[in-house]
């Protein structure tokens, strides 16, 4: 990669740096303060510029980008509201401990401290929520504060980087040493270790794999699932990780974290080792820390993960190893040991899992959802990418949808609303040559349903499921549960989202009956671009176990 010589503004000192580490798109709302930026991106064609309608759109794409990709998702917006409209996603990308940078253009040096116009003390806004946040004061630092930044986004636990640029600093003209690219650092398992955990395998009666998270790769995905099957251990992914190996594969357990089959629940119970990879085994995957609790009595923990500060931060770990995930993968499935026996536990939880997440028609109900998610399963192929939110809707996916080689699913794991249309049209840009579906419920889409309009501006490919029930679903599930009949602040008035999504450009069709979704899918499915379904279910059927009324009838 040739590097500048010369005088340059940080400006351009920034955007080189950004392509010379290999970064080829970023998401932003523009700013005044960061016009050195824009202005230099003027003259890089080598990085796609994908402007969005709101700073939460922006972050959530780039973490989308960097759950994709492996590499920092690349976000820019301006100081005060700006930044704090992405913060939600910082968050996001913090606990779902994906790589990504988010620059945010600041008041200028001098005006410090003065609460000028839209100021923040962004490194103590964003440190509890981000692996490292900073300020660039010195335009001559540029190329090591981005190298820096890259590696802490990728290194160990990946996560999120702040990086503050105030204004003035940018429009200087210094000379700056380029930074060659950043290379990823993989960190193979103590072969020992591995040896030990084989030692636990052949004494083990019911073992489990929970698996999915930080530093998971397509790599990790291919030889876990060569090891497991092998071996004939049940997987059963952490929460919202179900692409971890393709749920084609024959030891696949199904998904652990809000409504998980109540079968793979009692296996990890009566699991005798448990093998986490990846996972933090937080509080969804773990159902509040008692599926497996932090000791764990009676049950032996292998903790798999790339970062040592995770191993025995919160769980006790009777064999931690600290390794890159794919390094730690492919050594266990090339490792040969023929004192171990392959378990019939795994092919049994496949079983189980198939039978669980096999739609069966509910008596009554004029949209059922769960047949809908079969007539998208015969007419998608296993690469499509779902992208959701956060909402009790996202619940008839994560059990009847089947997921394949990662990525194909993209939904944050902090349980944020109007996350699903960003990460879709970031999909949509990536992939163009696979289907993206973003499933949305009608609070989740409104959230971030301004970028449609991006979607259509730069030409992205993406089907919309919009389930509307007129409710936040999940809040008025619980409220129900805890105080029956007395329904408060949950109750929705929405628009007509098929006109809405026609006014944005693209095709749109409601849809009320069962039998009406599979024909306006294959319609759907024969447009380009835009497309949505506007579903109207009914808030009485709260989720893909229960209803409101046999909630009301617990209480």
């Amino acid at each position: 990669m040739t590097s500048r010589t010369g005088a340059r503004t940080g400006g351009r000192i920034l955007v080189d740096q950004l392509r010379i580490q290999g970064c080829d798109r970023i998401f932003t709302v523009p700013g005044e303060s960061f016009l050195a930026v824009l202005d230099a991106l003027h003259d890089t064609p080598e990085i796609d510029v994908t402007v969005c309608r709101q700073e939460g759109g922006v972050a959530y794409m780039a973490d989308a980008d960097g759950k994709m990709t492996g590499r920092p998702g690349v976000a820019f917006v301006t100081r005060g509201p700006g930044a704090t409209n992405a913060s939600g996603g910082v968050h996001v990308a913090f606990q779902d401990s994906t790589p990504m940078i988010l620059f945010i253009g600041d008041v200028a040096r001098g005006d410090r401290d003065r609460e000028g116009f839209q100021e923040v003390d962004f490194p103590a806004f964003f440190s509890p929520i981000a692996k490292w946040a900073a300020r660039i004061e010195d335009a001559a630092r540029i190329s090591e504060y981005v190298a820096r930044a890259w590696r802490v986004a990728t290194a160990g636990r990946p996560g999120p980087v702040v990086l503050a640029l105030p204004e003035d600093m940018l429009r200087d003209e210094v000379e700056a040493v380029d930074r060659p690219p950043v290379s990823p650092v993989a960190e193979a398992p103590d072969p020992g270790a591995v040896a030990a955990l084989f030692d636990l395998l052949k004494d083990a009666a019911a073992p489990i794999a929970i698996v999915g998270g930080a530093d998971w790769s397509p790599r990790a995905a291919h030889h876990f699932a060569n090891f497991a099957f092998r071996h004939g251990i049940p997987v059963a992914a952490a929460f919202r990780r179900q692409d971890a190996i393709p749920n084609s594969c024959g030891v696949y357990a199904g998904q652990l974290g809000y409504g998980p089959n109540p079968k793979l629940q009692q296996r990890v119970r009566d699991a005798d080792l448990v093998i986490a990879v990846g996972t933090r085994l937080g509080e969804s995957t773990t159902d509040g820390y008692s599926l497996v609790t932090p000791d764990h009595p009676g049950q032996t923990l292998v903790h798999v993960h790339p970062d040592p500060n995770e191993l025995g931060r919160v769980y006790h770990a009777d064999l931690p190893i600290c390794s890159d995930m794919g390094e730690f993968a492919e050594m266990v499935d090339g490792w040969n040991d023929p004192d171990c026996v392959r378990f019939s536990a795994g092919d049994e939880a496949h079983r189980q899992w198939l039978e669980w997440s096999d739609p069966q028609p509910r008596d009554g109900v004029a949209l059922d959802l769960g047949p809908c998610v079969a007539a998208m399963r015969e007419r998608l192929p296993d690469n499509t990418i779902v992208c959701n939110g956060a909402g009790n809707f996202s619940g008839w996916w994560h059990r009847y949808w089947r997921y394949g080689t990662m990525p194909t699913q993209l939904a944050p794991t902090s349980g944020t609303m109007g996350y699903g249309l960003p990460a879709a049209v970031a999909a949509a840009l990536r992939f163009k040559d696979r289907p993206v579906v973003c499933v949305a419920g009608d609070g989740d889409f409104l959230m971030n349903g301004q970028e449609l309009a991006t979607a259509v501006q730069y030409g992205a490919d993406l089907l919309v499921i919009l389930v509307d029930n007129g409710s936040y679903g999940t809040i008025r599930m619980h409220q129900e549960r805890d105080y029956p009949t007395r329904v408060s602040a949950t109750e929705l008035h929405n628009p007509d989202f098929a006109v809405l999504a026609r006014a944005y450009g693209g095709w749109a069709e409601t849809v009320e009956r069962t039998e009406d979704f599979a024909p306006a899918l294959d319609r759907a499915l024969a447009q380009r671009g835009i497309r949505l379904l506007h579903c109207k279910t009914d808030v009485e059927v709260i989720s893909n176990q229960t209803t409101i009324s046999k909630l009301r009838q617990r209480g």
